[in-house]
C-alpha cells in the first residue's frame, strides 16, 4: 500500500519525470531555435544535466522533426530547400568556425591579387580579414563585403560591386550580376555556400543567385569553397557547383571524419582549421 500522507506513488514519479524531461526538450527547442545551433555541452551546461541525458534528448527531438541532430550537438530543422535565412541570422551561427576559417583563408591572399568575394557571412568575416591588404582588387556581388571594404579606405584598392537584385542574404543576384561578371576575371574567387554533399555538391535556396554563382566560377581561376561543419548535409533548392568543381574547401574541426573522406574524393584541397590546442 501507498502512504496516502506524503510519498508520490510510480506512477506519480512517472509522470513528475515525464513533465520534467517535456520541459526540457521544449527548452532545447527554444535554444536551438533562438541561436540557430547549440552543442551538446553547451546545452548539458545550461540545463544543468549530462551530456549523455542531452544526446538522449536529441535523439527523441530529431526523430520528432523538432530539430536536427548533428556531429556534437543540433541544428535548426530546416524543413524546406528554398528556405532562405537572412543575413543577420546567419552572422550569427558559428561564429567561432567562421573567424578560423576566414584567417586560413586571408593566408591565401597577397597584395597585388584581384580576387572574388561571393556572398555570404563566412566571406563577409574574410572581408575584414582582407581590409588592410594592399594593393587588392575585389569583385563581390555582396553588399555586406562591400560595406567591410569602405569602412578601410585605401587609394590602392579597387572595390567592384555587382548590381542585381538583392536577396534576403544581402547579395546582388540576376541577369545584371551574370552579365557584370561575364566581363571580368578574378585569380582567386572565395565561396560561401548554403549547403554542401555528395550527390548535390554545393547548393542555394535561391534559383537567381545559383545562376550568379555560376557566373563567378567561370569567371575564377582558383575556386576556394569556405564552409563550416553545419554546411553537411544541407541541400538547397539549386546546385550550382559539384564538390569537383572547386580547388580547395576550408572547413572547421567539428566536421566529421566520414565528411572529410567525402570531400577529399573529390576536392584536391581540404582543410580543417581551429582544432583545440
Amino acid at each position: 500500500m501507498f502512504d496516502r500522507g506524503g510519498g508520490a506513488g510510480p506512477d506519480q514519479s512517472l509522470t513528475a519525470g515525464r513533465s520534467l524531461a517535456q520541459q526540457r526538450h521544449e527548452q532545447i527547442v527554444a535554444e536551438v531555435r533562438a541561436r540557430g545551433s547549440m552543442r551538446v555541452t553547451e546545452l548539458a551546461s545550461l540545463l544543468d544535466v549530462s551530456d549523455m541525458t542531452i544526446r538522449r534528448d536529441l535523439d527523441v527531438l530529431d526523430e520528432a522533426g523538432s530539430l536536427v541532430k548533428v556531429h556534437g550537438g543540433a541544428k535548426v530543422s530546416t524543413e524546406h530547400s528554398a528556405d532562405e535565412p537572412g543575413f543577420d541570422a546567419n552572422s550569427a551561427l558559428h561564429t567561432a568556425e567562421k573567424e578560423a576559417i576566414a584567417r586560413a583563408a586571408a593566408d591565401l591572399v597577397e597584395g597585388g591579387a584581384t580576387i572574388g568575394l561571393m556572398a555570404g557571412t563566412t566571406t563577409w568575416r574574410l572581408a575584414g580579414e582582407l581590409a588592410m591588404v594592399p594593393n587588392l582588387t575585389v569583385v563581390t556581388n555582396s553588399m555586406r563585403v562591400a560595406e567591410v571594404f569602405n569602412e578601410f579606405r585605401r587609394p590602392d584598392r579597387n572595390i567592384i560591386l555587382t548590381g542585381g537584385v538583392r536577396t534576403p542574404s544581402d547579395a546582388l543576384v540576376g541577369p545584371i550580376a551574370a552579365t557584370a561578371l561575364s566581363a571580368l576575371h578574378v585569380d582567386t574567387l572565395f565561396i560561401g555556400v548554403h549547403g554542401m554533399g555528395e550527390q548535390a555538391g554545393f547548393t542555394t535556396p535561391n534559383i537567381l543567385e545559383s545562376d550568379t554563382n555560376r557566373a563567378f566560377i567561370r569567371a575564377a581561376g582558383r575556386k576556394v569553397v569556405l564552409a563550416d561543419h553545419s554546411k553537411w548535409g544541407v541541400t538547397g533548392l539549386s546546385s550550382f557547383a559539384a564538390l569537383s568543381d572547386v580547388d580547395t574547401l576550408i572547413t572547421d574541426h567539428l566536421l566529421s571524419s566520414d565528411a572529410i573522406d567525402i570531400l577529399g574524393a573529390h576536392i584536391p584541397d581540404v582543410r580543417q582549421v581551429g582544432q583545440p590546442i
